[in-house]
């Protein structure tokens, strides 16, 4: 075994290196797009016996790698070791831009994305670009109608595994995201930032139209709106339009009511 942390082992197609032979032959398959690992029990194939084996997990529902901190369980030690983090805080991949660090090698490319601008991924149907391979395969469901994640308590589904989850939510009460400084608790790391904008009174998004500042991204194009005259949200029984979904939507009410005077 090498101690060194040398990668003796180079891809002839791309910069890729590795320690082990077996390693490099599994990433060669990426470049061939061998796949030759197919699952019994769907449509599923992989390039590496392991990925075989933790996809077939999904099936049988074993989670061997069990967190010593709490009850959760995983299919993988990758994910158990990610989870952990969620325990210490440990975030070891440290951004060279900025002072943002993240707890995966993943997320760290993820994000350095949006220091670059770059946006490989493209779509085939439409001029959409994306900076990630996942973001594009998401999109493309959009064209193909996919919705792969169902839920299990009614017959939502949803394109992507996040949608899913905040979904369920609303079948559960969930609220895992809780205010620091008061009692508030929410469905989305996203909505307790919005709301933590309460407690600082930051509004870090400012027009430069007019003097108004505004704690929400959105709040802020809405307002810029004001300016522009855009309003994008028509309704379908006159000529009225809005620029918010929440106006329409209580203007429609106003047509039923009318209605059922």
């Amino acid at each position: 075994m090498d101690h060194t942390g040398e990668k003796a082992f180079k891809c002839d197609l791309c910069d890729a290196d590795f320690k082990t032979k077996s390693r490099l032959r599994c990433h060669m398959m990426s470049h061939k797009g061998e796949k030759p690992f197919k699952c019994e029990l769907c449509d599923a194939v992989f390039r590496t016996k392991g990925y075989f084996k933790t996809h077939m997990m999904t099936h049988t529902g074993e989670k061997p790698f069990l967190c010593d901190l709490c009850d959760a369980a995983f299919t993988t030690k990758a994910n158990l070791g990610r989870h952990v983090m969620t325990h210490t805080g440990e975030k070891p991949f440290q951004c060279d831009l900025c002072t943002a660090a993240f707890k995966t090698k993943s997320h760290l490319r993820f994000h350095v994305v949006t220091h670059t601008g770059e946006k490989p991924f493209k779509c085939e149907l439409c001029d959409a670009v994306f900076g990630r391979k996942d973001y594009l395969k998401n999109h493309m469901r959009t064209h193909t109608g996919e919705k792969p994640f169902q839920c299990n308590f009614c017959d939502a589904a949803f394109i992507e595994k996040r949608g899913l989850k905040y979904h369920q939510m609303t079948h559960t009460g969930e609220k895992p995201f809780q205010c620091d400084l008061c009692n508030a608790t929410f469905k989305t790391k996203s909505n307790l930032r919005c709301h933590m904008i309460t407690h600082t009174r930051e509004r870090p998004f400012k027009c430069e139209l007019c003097d108004a500042g505004f704690g929400r991204k959105g709040h802020f194009k809405t307002h810029m709106m004001t300016h522009t005259g855009e309003k994008p949200f028509q309704c379908n029984l006159c000529d009225a339009a809005f620029t918010t979904q929440t106006s329409l939507g209580r203007h429609v009410t106003n047509h039923s009511v009318g209605k059922h005077l």
